[in-house]
């Protein structure tokens, strides 16, 4: 099964700016939650523009990967 199809990716600014405007101190939440079950199996809260390029990364790796090489490769990135 491909990633995109058991994950959804789910992006939320904490703020109306975009990362490019945003104040440094914003955080922004990267959660990966499972289609299947509903729950999140993975999250990050970073800063706005890592967060930017955390979500790009994962789009193209669920784009492109299987629903288990995913989850392998993302679950041991850490924040």
């Amino acid at each position: 099964m491909r990633a995109k199809d058991a994950y959804r990716l789910i992006v939320t600014r904490g703020g109306r700016a975009p990362a490019l405007l945003a104040d440094p101190a914003r955080v922004d939440h990267v959660e990966v939650v499972e289609i299947g079950s509903g729950e999140a199996v993975m999250f990050w809260d970073r800063p706005p523009h890592a967060a930017t390029k955390l979500a790009r990364a994962i789009r193209a790796d669920l784009n492109h990967l299987q629903a288990e090489e995913f989850r392998a490769r993302w679950s041991t990135v850490e924040s």
